[in-house]
């Protein structure tokens, strides 16, 4: 794809799952990526695999290396980093903590150094890995939930505010995906996102498609836009069924 080879690419959150799915695809697409992961064994493997390079660290805090790393000019950020954090309004308030700091303020942070120089180039693309969770919601996973909204809505706010100055934002809002975080979401996944999970490539290849497209929100489970819509036409239907599907899992044993 033109529009990403050559380009100065970092996605976070890139050891596993869909990030190392992405690296993946823009690597194969010609772009020059920069694989970053908390974990930098995972990050190391991952980037020589696809002959990218590996910044491992905190995701909010690598911004500058990054772009040294990728000869001075960071083209596409992927916001894809993220935590799980299942629990109900009880959940610690280092778990709330947590899931805010990771899943949204490290992507006002990244955008904040990101911003001044694509502004002055007049071109930028951001990558937000949200969740079908923050257009809907998920069952057992308040702060996960909660969060995840968050993420979504300071890409939407992104998206609108910059979108004639050049800078192209994609939201990535998948349900469930065959992966450590999928696994992690223990009874509610095996529940609600496993019978229809998909493969981290048929993430990556979504967001191709929406590049191509320009198209912001990206939706690897087409059937999310119906329940997005039914969400917001008759809220009070859908939160009975959505009510429906937590008293099932907890009837389960959740």
């Amino acid at each position: 794809m033109s529009t990403v080879q050559g380009a100065g690419v970092v996605v976070t959150g890139a050891g596993g799952g869909i990030g190392a799915a992405l690296a993946r695809r823009f690597a194969a697409e010609g772009a020059r990526v920069v694989v970053n992961d908390l974990d930098p064994d995972r990050a190391k493997a991952v980037a020589e695999e696809i002959g990218a390079t590996a910044v491992p660290g905190d995701a909010s805090e690598i911004v500058e290396e990054a772009r040294e790393t990728l000869g001075g000019t960071l083209d596409v950020w992927c916001a894809n980093a993220g935590l799980a954090s299942p629990g109900d309004a009880f959940a610690d308030e280092a778990v709330w903590a947590a899931a805010w700091d990771v899943n949204v303020m490290a992507h006002v942070r990244a955008a904040r150094a990101l911003l001044p120089d694509w502004l002055e180039r007049g071109t930028g693309r951001f990558v937000s890995t949200v969740s079908a969770a923050g257009l809907l919601t998920m069952v057992g996973a308040a702060p996960y939930s909660v969060s995840k909204h968050g993420a979504y809505a300071f890409a939407e706010w992104l998206s609108l505010t910059y979108r004639h100055r050049g800078i192209k934002v994609h939201a990535i809002c998948p349900q469930g995906v065959r992966t450590d975080m999928l696994t992690a979401a223990g009874s509610a996944g095996e529940l609600v996102l496993a019978p229809t999970a998909i493969e981290p490539e048929d993430v990556a290849d979504s967001l191709f498609d929406a590049i191509e497209a320009d198209r912001f929100l990206v939706l690897p489970h087409p059937e999310v836009a119906e329940f997005y819509r039914a969400r917001a036409t008759d809220p009070e239907r859908w939160l009975g069924n959505m009510n429906h599907i937590q008293r099932k899992w907890e009837g389960a044993g959740a």
